[in-house]
């Protein structure tokens, strides 16, 4: 018996591990953003081709991973699912989140995407037909509050209110594209498998944003690109686009989907600090008010959620 318990904590601690470092390698996407848009007059589009480029050898590498697991043999509906997955999750809501930061701070961005869980329950109920409680409309309530505040004090800081408010509308598109992928991968993950789906979902991605930067831009100018670009779309893929979906996985495995989730509360704040170290952005009582409503707003949110069940 002591032996088993002994075997179950270490499994615990390693999947504790890995779900930090998985939140922690997404926390930093939104850095590694700002520093290649720093670094270079380059666009959106661009970062994100290099990111997309980069990881597509690493998604063939998760694919690798799960060839030992029991596979079921795709349809052509499983395959349209998982291309539409892969642009609502990878594609479109990566490309929207890259022209939003164009315009506002990580520490803004990463706290407008992590409503996304409101928005997820909004589209549950709308399907079903089903109106959201009192308890819901309050945790709601508190994120929407937060993000306000922290947005309110970007304005008053920054003092162009447009901007602004056009990076926060492209973030928040990503939001619902993500929220989108989020609801469509309960369905065909079961069936896929979620390294698998991963890589699928993230290779067909990365194939589409190449194309979109083939039609609309010079492929050449990508191996003209600085250095400093090229280390900043090289970290990203690596950091925190492929590594922390196979950390996620592993920490899954170790101690559940439900308690690995909740280490994604620690995104907004990761992101918070990281920003402050890398980027040189103020930390600020209306920011650290802000992320504390929507993270409680969340997590009352995820506590509803697992009491209706």
């Amino acid at each position: 018996m002591n032996a088993l318990t002994a075997s179950y904590r270490r499994s615990l601690d390693s999947g504790v591990l890995f779900a930090v470092l998985s939140a922690t390698g997404f926390s930093l996407k939104a850095v590694f953003v700002k520093l290649a848009y720093a670094a270079a007059p380059v666009d959106a589009v661009t970062v994100l081709s290099l990111r997309m480029g980069l990881a597509l050898p690493l998604f063939a590498w998760l694919l690798w991973l799960s060839r030992g697991t029991t596979q079921t043999r795709l349809s052509a509906k499983d395959w349209a699912h998982v291309l539409l997955l892969g642009m609502f999750g990878y594609y479109l809501s990566s490309l929207f989140d890259f022209y939003g930061l164009q315009y506002i701070s990580a520490g803004l961005e990463r706290l407008i995407l992590f409503t996304y869980p409101t928005l997820v329950v909004l589209l549950q109920m709308l399907a079903i037909g089903e109106r959201p409680g009192p308890r819901t409309f309050l945790a709601m309530g508190l994120c929407y509050l937060g993000l306000g505040i922290a947005l309110v004090h970007d304005i008053r800081v920054e003092g162009d209110s447009e901007q602004i408010l056009l990076g926060a509308a492209w973030v928040f598109a990503s939001a619902v594209t993500y929220a989108l992928y989020y609801l469509g991968t309960g369905v065909v993950i079961r069936r896929v498998g979620s390294m698998r789906l991963a890589g699928l979902a993230g290779g067909a991605s990365a194939i589409m944003v190449l194309v979109h930067y083939g039609l609309t831009r010079d492929p050449a100018h990508l191996l003209n690109l600085p250095a400093a670009v090229w280390l900043h779309g090289s970290l990203m893929a690596l950091l925190s686009t492929v590594l922390p979906i196979y950390w996620m996985a592993l920490a899954v495995q170790r101690m559940g989907a439900s308690h690995a989730a909740l280490f994604g509360n620690l995104g907004p704040v990761l992101t918070l600090f990281a920003a402050w170290a890398l980027l040189g952005e103020a930390i600020t009582l209306y920011q650290i008010g802000g992320l504390a409503l929507v993270l409680l707003g969340v997590s009352r949110l995820s506590a509803g959620k697992h009491k209706a069940r």
